[in-house]
Formats: structure tokens, C-alpha cells, sequence
């Protein structure tokens, strides 16, 4: 299961890949904790939708699984800009954990923060546990995702979405194109799934829900982004943006 492992660098940036140009993560080195690429960053714009603030005065989301470790982006920026999360990432070669703790700051193993080594759709599929948000974005050397990427597997990641739920998942290089990928995530979730426009890199990002319904203005989606990129950095605006001027939300409101 282990990829050949490349790192190379450039203007400041870490790259990795699986043995050839393709590039499946990256770290800018002075910045770690900050999301490189554009589709990263776009996968953590499940914090536009959700309040940060839940009705019982905690924070969101407090269980997160990350399925695909990569460069470790998504697990540094998470474990750096939400203290309140417990964090759960799995990944299925041995080598890309081993790359991620050499050349990518991944973050120590303790009582908040762990990897599992194993298969993401076998871990979902038979571990009972509920997630406030899940991560998905994983990739062999080609790009495929594989068991990834099918029915089955989306719809035991819908079943294990808290009451406050929300997962995101990069198509990017699935079958030729997105719309059977997202097909899948929209029958598993009754139709709670939405796919955010293309990014520069190619990239859609989808999201679904389950639990308390999302609603959210064009208004209220860039009050939060504001917010976000003063609290962490993270710059949503132009996802923002580029979900306005796509004409794809009915009355300028998405729903979820």
C-alpha cells in the first residue's frame, strides 16, 4: 500500500508526491499551520456553515476524522486553529505517515489527536462512531480514490455524522469528471449535498449534511469569512465570492 515517496521544495513551499510531478500536498515552511492549496482551504469552509458556537455554549466541531493524511494540511490546521477538537485521522500507507513526521510538523499522538493506519471506507464502515465534521480526500498515485469514491461508503459516512454533522470531500480526478462522484454524496445524504465551484487548481470541493438544517445568506457567508480569516488566517473570500457570481444558489441563500 505504500506510494514511491517524492519531497521537493520552491519558493518557500514543501511539496509531496507519490512518485511523480503530481503534487498531493504541500507546506509552506515558515507558515506550517497555514493551507497551501486553494482546495484545502476550501475544505474547511464547513466553518461558514456551522456556527462556531453550539446551543449547550461549546465549540464546533469537537470530533473530526480525516480520512487521507497527505502532507498533513488539514490535520496541522485543525489541530493548531480549533483546540477544541479531538482529532481522528486515517491513512493507509505506513510511508505517508512516516513522510508527514519527517518533512510535514505533523502533530504529536496524544489523548486529542491520533492515526489510524488502515483503509478510510473500512474504518467507516465498521467503526460506530459519530464525527461533527469529516474530511475526505483521499488519493492513490493516479488519483483515484477507489473505495473512496462509491455508495456504499458515503452512505455509512452520512450515518456516522453527529446531529450537527457536516462532511466535505475533494473530486477532483474522479471518473473522468465530479458529477457521478457527487451523484453518489447527494443519494446518500436525501439530497443534503452541494458542490462548491471549481477552484483554480481544478478542484470541487462537496459538502453534505445531516441534523439541524444550514442556512445561510451571501450576507451572512461573508460576515463569517471575515471573521474566520481574522481568528485563523484562512482566507474564504474568494470561495465567497466565487459561490455568488456561479448563480447556483436559489434567492442568493444556501441551503443545506
Amino acid at each position: 500500500m505504500n506510494p514511491p515517496i517524492d519531497i521537493s521544495e520552491q519558493a518557500g513551499v514543501r511539496y509531496l508526491h507519490f512518485g511523480s510531478d503530481w503534487i498531493q500536498g504541500a507546506m509552506r515552511i515558515r507558515r506550517p499551520h497555514a493551507l497551501e492549496l486553494a482546495y484545502t482551504r476550501e475544505m474547511m469552509a464547513g466553518l461558514l456553515l456551522r456556527d462556531g458556537l453550539a446551543a449547550d455554549g461549546g465549540r464546533w466541531p469537537r470530533k473530526v476524522l480525516i480520512i487521507g493524511l497527505g502532507a498533513a494540511s488539514l490535520a496541522r490546521f485543525v489541530h493548531h486553529h480549533l483546540p477544541q477538537a479531538r482529532i481522528r485521522v486515517v491513512e493507509i500507507a505506513p510511508a505517508v505517515v512516516a513522510a508527514a513526521r519527517q518533512f510535514f510538523k505533523l502533530p504529536a499522538e496524544d489523548a486529542r489527536f491520533s492515526i489510524h493506519l488502515g483503509c478510510g471506507a473500512q474504518y467507516v464502515l465498521e467503526r460506530d462512531e459519530t464525527w461533527d465534521y469529516i474530511l475526505v480526500d483521499g488519493y492513490d498515485r493516479n488519483a483515484r480514490a477507489g473505495a473512496l469514491d462509491t455508495l456504499p461508503f458515503h452512505q455509512a459516512l452520512h450515518a456516522r455524522l453527529s446531529e450537527r454533522g457536516l462532511m466535505a470531500a475533494n473530486l477532483f480526478g474522479r471518473a473522468r469528471g465530479y458529477k457521478a462522484s457527487l451523484e453518489r454524496i447527494v443519494d446518500a445524504s436525501g439530497g443534503r449535498a452541494v458542490a462548491f465551484p471549481s477552484c483554480d487548481s481544478g478542484n470541487v470541493v462537496a459538502f453534505a449534511a445531516a441534523g439541524e438544517p444550514i442556512e445561510r445568506s451571501m450576507d451572512e457567508l461573508r460576515l463569517r469569512a471575515r471573521q474566520l480569516k481574522e481568528e485563523t488566517g484562512l482566507d474564504l473570500g474568494p470561495t465567497v465570492t466565487r459561490l455568488e457570481q456561479s448563480g447556483t444558489l436559489p434567492g442568493a441563500h444556501l441551503r443545506l
